[in-house]
């Protein structure tokens, strides 16, 4: 049989001040002092062990025990890791994007946001624009991608169903632990054939802890707030992914349900919901919000969190202006835009039958060992933007967890200096045991890349054989794949089957070749032409 020849890897891959909280483990502020108190507890029977203490071999044990249960109450209180997460839902109703998007994306906070979500809807879908947009990139993507690749965000993933996207960005630095990514679409509209309304989804395991972002647009109107209920439920249930331990949406540690999903306000009249909008008595209006009533009727809504509407109602407004709809239809005003998230309850453990069964470890302890902890610092509309007749709507959360690891699969170096003059060496090492292939590749990136395929050149990995844990392998690169000017680059391995980057090297300056001034890429004082 011939041997399979190798494609470039893009062809192998065609609100203020008040803090909503919740956590894996126990959403009651007093889960604290509980702790604290219980292991005061644990070690005041380790002392009384302890003082007891004889050669009896049932002395020994709850000695060890006790040790043991006291150890994991302390671990419980080191400090964790927290990571800035800001999300966007917005309908863009058809618009092209504004030209300047620093407001949305809080460009300039301190400190800066770890992980970008951000999901549209009704981007423009027209036939020919949406055929268009599979050759390219849609504008949407190429205004964020520019916007934010430039201060050091990657795209980790995008999926689109026709004028639905999501997509997701995070810092260069955390690309190596953000694995397992899948996306996945449903469509609800027309009897489920049509795309014009439906979920898309992104999932993936963040340094172990397996995440879920669902995109939705639901159906429209005042009268069908059930069939909403109803589309999201089957989305909910239809979704499924390759993962074993997620198969399923809901069996994912943190689930983030968001988008226009089209929930209005009941009953008040016009006049009422204008007084209190301009009077921003918001609280007034939250008796009659669709959703919150759901919520209260329906027991897998419940399982989902929302901070307060603190903010105006995002729909419908007059174009570029904060008026709210002055045509002839005069819609109410509404929260059709909405961010909630959903962490994912606890097991019951099973009945025990004898002690030996109640000594084993279920799931749910490996999940207490790292917990993880969902905090909402802003949840708000930004009425600057005028393009829809819906405002954006933005969530920032703050995710505290202990990483299940923190070190890559691969680690990555160039070897020398290197330039266009000479062919160029790197080395890279299996740290630990993965899906890796023969098929792997690694990426010459310069800093400021927008996405895993917007790399200057690769290489395969090297040979036929897979290599072993910690054995160290070398590669080199053509001359003439190398960039011929200065400039800052990093090397990044792809894993294939993981469908993702599983190690990056240290940043590093790739020199100007000699070359660069023979055909005139570099002007006499040095600046680049």
């Amino acid at each position: 049989m011939a041997e399979a020849v190798k494609m470039a890897p893009d062809a192998l891959s065609s609100l203020d001040g008040l803090r909503a909280r919740s956590d894996s483990t126990s959403s009651t502020a007093s889960q604290g002092s509980k702790g604290k108190l219980l292991l005061r507890q644990r070690l005041s029977q380790l002392l009384t062990c302890v003082e007891d203490l004889s050669s009896d071999d049932e002395a020994n044990e709850e000695v060890s025990r006790t040790l043991d249960e006291a150890f994991q109450l302390c671990g419980r209180f080191t400090p964790k890791d927290a990571f800035r997460l800001h999300m966007v839902t917005w309908n863009v109703a058809t618009a092209e994007p504004p030209r300047d998007v620093i407001s949305l994306l809080q460009l300039d906070v301190q400190p800066p946001t770890d992980v970008y979500v951000i999901g549209l809807q009704e981007v423009n879908a027209a036939p020919l624009r949406f055929l268009s947009d599979l050759l390219v990139e849609d504008s949407w993507s190429h205004m964020l991608m520019g916007t934010l690749a430039p201060r050091g965000y990657v795209k980790v993933s995008s999926v689109r169903m026709q004028g639905l996207l999501l997509l997701v960005f995070t810092k260069q630095m955390h690309l190596p632990f953000i694995r397992d990514i899948q996306t996945t679409y449903t469509r609800t509209g027309i009897f489920g054939y049509w795309g014009n309304k439906g979920g898309v989804s992104v999932r993936f395991s963040f340094y172990g802890h397996m995440l879920c972002f669902l995109n939705c647009h639901l159906a429209a109107h005042m009268n069908y707030a059930l069939q909403r209920v109803d589309e999201f439920e089957y989305i909910l249930d239809t979704q499924d992914f390759d993962f074993y331990n997620a198969p399923n949406i809901r069996d994912h540690k943190v689930v983030f349900w968001f988008g226009d999903l089209n929930f209005r306000i009941e009953d008040h009249g016009m006049h009422f919901l204008r007084s209190s909008i301009n009077s921003e008595r918001y609280n007034l209006l939250w008796a009659k919000d669709q959703l919150l009533m759901m919520r209260k009727k329906e027991p897998f809504l419940q399982e989902f969190e929302e901070g307060p509407l603190r903010f105006k109602p995002t729909y419908k407004f007059d174009r570029n202006s904060n008026t709210y709809d002055s045509s002839g239809k005069k819609r109410k005003p509404a929260w059709t835009d909405r961010i909630l998230w959903r962490i994912k309850p606890k097991t019951p453990p099973p009945e025990e039958e004898d002690d030996e069964k109640a000594s084993t470890s279920t799931a749910d302890s490996h999940e207490d060992e790292c917990p993880i902890r969902v905090l909402q610092d802003i949840y708000t509309c930004d009425m600057s933007y005028g393009v829809s007749d819906h405002k954006p709507v933005l969530g920032v959360f703050s995710l505290e967890l202990r990483k299940h690891y923190d070190t890559p699969l691969v680690r990555l170096s160039p070897e020398g200096q290197w330039s266009a003059d000479q062919d160029a060496a790197l080395s890279y090492t299996i740290l630990e045991d993965f899906m890796s292939s023969t098929w792997d590749w690694i990426g010459l990136y310069k800093i400021g890349f927008k996405s895993v395929l917007d790399y200057v050149t690769f290489v395969w990995v090297k040979g036929d054989d897979l290599p072993e844990i910690l054995e160290t392998l070398q590669v080199s690169l053509n001359k003439d794949a190398i960039p011929l000017l200065r400039g800052e680059y990093v090397l990044g391995y792809y894993s294939t089957n993981m469908q993702c980057i599983v190690g990056l090297s240290a940043n590093f300056q790739i020199l100007e070749s000699k070359r660069a001034a023979l055909e005139g890429l570099v002007s006499e004082n040095g600046l680049n032409k």
